[in-house]
């Protein structure tokens, strides 16, 4: 490939996203370049602590617990209190509790001590995805929640490699070596990024989101759904694919080769898929996916060498590439502004839900049916997501493009009320006549509701069928 060819795609990949965003992904990627305690922790309590493999299990299932726990109250603290200093208490609160781990001994203590870095750790997501859906623009969130995901899978990549050179030498190094980067993220928000959290309105202009409100709204809820079986799915990949070939008398060895690729694809795929996906219909997009990861998983019943098992991980990571940033865009849109913390928080929710269910379902299928019946029933969950994609994306009404309302704004950069301004950006908006119509998607007062109407959302853009972007327009 021409060097131009390459030069050009990595421009337009990152170019358009304000400064914010970059401090931001920043803050993520140190944040999992010293994620090194998950990846060594069942070891730690195995082999230098000297505890069961059931232990080991309970401290993990309590780490998932806590998350549970904090997903709700960090989306309704990112909402009451801002993005910033919900990310700044969840980030000093992980780096404390994790090296607080490190020096426990007492089992008790230890499982305590789990299940608080579980909250901790997870508090973060609301604020972080709410706050990029703040900063950056409509048109460009499927590209920026892809880079946010790349950052993520890059981090945990090398921090993994790094993991077990640190265990080596010291489990306590590793500890304090993640509350360390843990603190240097928080120092990041706390130095660059300002608080992106809209502007309130008034009651009688948009009625207040609540729990409640997101509990009613019975098509993010179906959304919310679908993304905990598609994350059942994808769960199995680090609890029922080691099991199932452990049993079929495969070394970890083995298994780390082929759950390796799953790391070097996102890394190595994801953004040159974002960039053929970016103006694709995503409800096309969320069904492939859901489907493709169902039957890549199901596919492992066939397998019966190391090379067949990888490919297998090449078919749901390429599921796995295109459903994350497609799946996050769509929650943003359907989610008020004034009301993104705690629908980001009900989303996360089914994430961690999943993480909670997945290694106990796989557990009880494999034992008492054998591995073949996990694979199949990944295959169906993976349809049953699929067709409720389908179902629930018609109900979506088509509404104009926003990348047409840009264009039609000329060079005004188009945001949403309370939006941080992009950096270097020009001054004030043009005055208008009183009663004129505003340029789609410019901050402004939002219109009069009738009581009990549903929050102000996001226009869904109306699908778009060419795949590629014109040569001279800004990804």
């Amino acid at each position: 490939m021409p060097v131009a060819v390459v030069r050009r795609a990595v421009r337009e990949t990152v170019s358009g996203l304000p400064r914010e965003f970059w401090w931001l992904w920043t803050s993520t990627l140190v944040n999992r370049l010293g994620a090194f305690v998950a990846t060594f922790m069942a070891l730690y309590l195995t082999l230098d602590r000297g505890y069961s493999a059931s232990y080991a299990g309970l401290v993990a299932s309590l780490h998932g617990l806590g998350g549970v726990v904090s997903s709700l109250v960090a989306g309704v603290m990112t909402d009451r209190f801002g993005r910033r200093p919900t990310l700044l208490v969840a980030q000093v609160s992980t780096a404390g509790s994790v090296a607080l781990l490190g020096f426990m001994h007492d089992p008790v203590a230890i499982t305590a001590v789990a299940f608080l870095v579980g909250m901790a750790s997870n508090a973060s997501r609301p604020a972080v995805q709410a706050m990029m859906a703040d900063i950056v623009r409509p048109e460009d969130r499927v590209r920026a929640f892809s880079l946010n995901y790349w950052a993520i899978n890059l981090g945990f990549a090398v921090s993994s490699m790094g993991a077990g050179f640190i265990a080596e030498f010291s489990y306590l190094a590793g500890f304090l070596i993640e509350a360390g980067m843990t603190l240097i993220c928080a120092f990041v928000v706390f130095a660059k990024l300002p608080e992106s959290k809209p502007a309130p309105v008034a009651k009688e202009t948009a009625p207040a989101v609540g729990l409640g409100t997101v509990l009613r709204d019975g098509r993010f809820m179906s959304v919310v759904g679908l993304s905990f079986l598609v994350a059942l799915v994808f769960q199995q990949g680090s609890v029922g694919l080691p099991v199932a070939m452990g049993e079929a008398g495969f070394t970890p060895a083995d298994y780390g080769t082929a759950i390796a690729v799953n790391g070097v694809l996102i890394v190595v795929l994801q953004i040159p898929v974002t960039r053929f996906i970016e103006h694709r219909d995503p409800r096309r997009l969320l069904v492939v996916s859901s489907v493709l990861a169902g039957y890549g998983f199901g596919l492992t019943a066939f397998a019966g060498s190391v090379g067949v098992f990888t490919l297998t991980v090449c078919v749901w990571t390429l599921a796995e590439i295109v459903n994350a940033p497609t799946q996050t865009g769509l929650v943003v849109r359907l989610s008020p502004v004034h009301g993104r913390g705690r629908y980001q928080g009900m989303y996360t929710l089914s994430w961690a839900l999943a993480a909670l269910i997945a290694p106990v379902m796989s557990g009880v299928v494999i034992d008492h049916f054998g591995a073949a019946y996990l694979w199949g029933l990944c295959a169906l969950v993976g349809t049953v997501a699929g067709l409720g994609y389908t179902l629930l994306m018609r109900s979506l009404p088509p509404e104009e493009s926003v990348a047409s309302a840009v264009r039609e704004a000329g060079p005004s950069l188009v945001r949403e009320s309370g939006a941080s301004p992009v950096p270097g950006e020009a001054g004030p908006s043009p005055v208008r006549e009183p009663g004129a119509s505003p340029v789609p998607g410019e901050a402004g007062p939002s219109p009069v509701r009738e009581p009990g109407a549903s929050p102000v959302r996001e226009p869904v853009p109306a699908p778009r069928e060419t795949a590629a972007r014109p040569e001279s327009a800004s990804a």
